[in-house]
C-alpha cells in the first residue's frame, strides 16, 4: 500500500468516531450509517462546467394593464328599415286671375294719409263721372280700380268692402278723384231732401257688413 492510497482512503473512510456517532441510541431504530463519499461530494461547490445558464422565461403581458392603445372595431348598429316614406307634394296652385288692388299696402296707395280733403260720410254715394271714363286708361292704378268699380253708383262703404280697403283709405282715395273731376259726389238724403232713402241704407250696411 502506498502512501497516495492511504491520504485518499483517509479522505473517504470513516474514522471510529465517525461510525460512533452514526449510532442512535434510541431502541426502537436500526443504526443509521452516514454516507460519507455521498456527503463530501454534496458539499463541495458546484463545479463551473462553462454552460451558459438560460434566462426564464418572461411572464406574459397583462392585457388590463397593457399601455399600448390598440384600435377600436367600428360598431355598426343595425337598423330595421321601415317602409318607404314618400315625399311630401304639394300641389302648385296657378292664380290665372289678375291681381287685385288690395294685394298692393293699402296705405301706399294714399302715401301714407289717413284723412281725406273732404267731408264723405260711409253712405255717401260716389260714381265714376265722364270725363272718368274716357281717362280711365291713364289713371293711376289705385284710381283706376275705383273708377272700374264705380261705373255703378256705390257707396263709400261698398268701395271699401269691395276693394278690401280701410275705411280711412277710400276715403282718401275717393276724396282725390272728386278733386280731379274723376268720380262724381252724390246726395245721401231721400227725394224730399229730409228722410234718407232706404235701399240706399240698406246699401250701406251691406257695405258695412263685408268690412
Amino acid at each position: 500500500m502506498t502512501p497516495g492510497s492511504d491520504d485518499d482512503r483517509s479522505g473517504t473512510e470513516p474514522t471510529f468516531a465517525d461510525i460512533m456517532n452514526g449510532f442512535s441510541f434510541d431502541a426502537g431504530r436500526s443504526p443509521r450509517r452516514r454516507r460519507w463519499g455521498r456527503r463530501r461530494e454534496a458539499e463541495e461547490p458546484a463545479r463551473d462546467t462553462g454552460a451558459v445558464p438560460v434566462p426564464a422565461p418572461a411572464p406574459a403581458p397583462d392585457p388590463a394593464s397593457d399601455p399600448i392603445p390598440h384600435p377600436r372595431t367600428e360598431e355598426t348598429s343595425v337598423t330595421t328599415a321601415g317602409p318607404p316614406t314618400t315625399p311630401l307634394v304639394i300641389p302648385v296652385v296657378e292664380d290665372n286671375e289678375p291681381a287685385q288692388p288690395s294685394a298692393v299696402r293699402p296705405y301706399t296707395w294714399t302715401r301714407g294719409r289717413t284723412k281725406s280733403g273732404m267731408d264723405l260720410e260711409i253712405e255717401t254715394l260716389v260714381s265714376t263721372s265722364q270725363r272718368g271714363r274716357d281717362q280711365i286708361g291713364l289713371l293711376q292704378v289705385e284710381h283706376r280700380a275705383v273708377a272700374e268699380l264705380c261705373t255703378e253708383t256705390r257707396s263709400v262703404a261698398e268701395v271699401a268692402a269691395l276693394l278690401k280697403l280701410p275705411l280711412g283709405v277710400a276715403r282718401v282715395l275717393l276724396g282725390d278723384m272728386a278733386g280731379l273731376g274723376v268720380v262724381t259726389v252724390h246726395q245721401t238724403t231721400g227725394s224730399t231732401g229730409s228722410t234718407p232713402d232706404l235701399a240706399l241704407m240698406e246699401r250701406v250696411l251691406s257695405g258695412l257688413r263685408r268690412l
